[in-house]
């Protein structure tokens, strides 16, 4: 038998009750009656940060680049993080919502300005690297130690594109001449 741990609203009682592997309670399954651990809620709030800035850096690539390979890594980053926003939302308990549009405004306003080869360096770094090095340790978080089912089997599913994009934008860096920081 697996523990269930139940956290009863009125505050009077939190404990925890024996269930069957599998079985769920009523009070379990419902996220008024259990609201989200702070492990849970940081995830959804970072990953959905994290696509959506993704999203629309992509969009300044298509416009502020002139590189075909800076564009291309674009295109693949937009497609996947749609993808993603949309599995993160699938995964989050009934009641808890995933943030439409909550791109990290620093990072775009610093792309912003920018055209060309310089546009393509920042973003590289920014973006690919940087943006994709804080989503790996933001997902692996969530694998270690989140508590909603749903959302960690989300956050496993999604690693492995999270890595290829790192790993990605570390090939183009080498490619384009971006150092890491």
């Amino acid at each position: 038998m697996r523990m269930k741990h139940i956290l009863i609203i009125t505050g009077v009682v939190a404990g925890s009750v024996m269930c069957p592997a599998g079985a769920q309670t009523q009070a379990a399954s419902t996220t008024a009656a259990n609201p989200l651990a702070q492990v849970d809620k940081d995830f959804v709030q970072a990953a959905s940060m994290s696509s959506s800035t993704e999203i629309d850096a992509a969009k300044l690539a298509q416009k502020n680049s002139e590189d075909k390979d800076v564009k291309s890594f674009a295109h693949h980053m937009m497609a996947d993080h749609t993808k993603l926003t949309v599995q993160l939302k699938m995964a989050a308990p009934k009641g808890v919502t995933v943030p439409k549009d909550n791109s990290d405004t620093a990072v775009l306003d610093s792309l912003k300005g920018l055209k060309g080869k310089e546009f393509d360096q920042a973003y590289i770094q920014k973006v690919g690297l940087e943006g994709h090095k804080q989503a790996i340790s933001a997902f692996q978080k969530e694998i270690t130690n989140g508590q909603d089912a749903k959302l960690k089997k989300a956050a496993q599913d999604a690693m492995p594109t999270i890595q290829e994009h790192y790993q990605h934008a570390q090939s183009l860096a080498t490619q384009k001449g971006v150092a890491a920081q």
